[in-house]
């Protein structure tokens, strides 16, 4: 049974960074691989040949993130980041937890190649909880533990 696809919310930074990844694996990098194996076949006994064996594990390897790319890519949608001050998907948010604030990027984990800050999934306890949110608001979700944890949103802005 084929595994459904869904959609894929990336910021245009993020698909463009994930577009010049699968240019170079299908490009230069899976030249490299092939001139390696080329370099140890040429070594004799492929049974013994650890370079051999190393080179054509690698090109499997990166075969997997090419189809992998190619299917995320194939099932993006370009999203479009709230205004400042509301949370949602592509937001940047700096929360006030215990005390401490903490930056985050509310997104998909695949987001996180254009961006140096940690993501928060939507679909996570927190994330759920800070979606649709304000600057300003006090937020409430349980944690896995089960105790429940307030937010407090800082600040929200369009990711960058």
């Amino acid at each position: 049974m084929a595994e459904e696809e869904k959609t894929i919310l990336l910021t245009q930074e993020a698909y463009d960074k994930l577009q010049k990844e699968l240019a170079y694996r299908q490009g230069d990098y899976r030249d490299e691989i092939t001139q390696r194996i080329a370099t140890a076949r040429a070594e004799g006994d492929l049974s013994e040949n650890g370079g051999y064996q190393a080179a054509r594990e690698e090109q499997g390897k990166n075969e997997g993130r090419i189809n992998e790319l190619i299917v995320k890519l194939r099932n993006t949608k370009i999203l479009k980041a709230p205004p400042a001050g509301k949370v949602g998907n592509g937001s940047l948010v700096t929360l006030e937890l215990a005390g401490k604030e903490m930056q985050y990027v509310l997104g998909s984990r695949d987001i996180a190649v254009a961006t140096d800050y940690d993501v928060i999934s939507p679909e996570s306890p927190i994330g759920a909880a800070i979606m649709g949110a304000k600057k300003g608001d006090e937020v409430a979700y349980k944690a896995p533990n089960g105790r429940e944890i307030k937010v407090k949103i800082k600040d929200a802005k369009p990711m960058k």
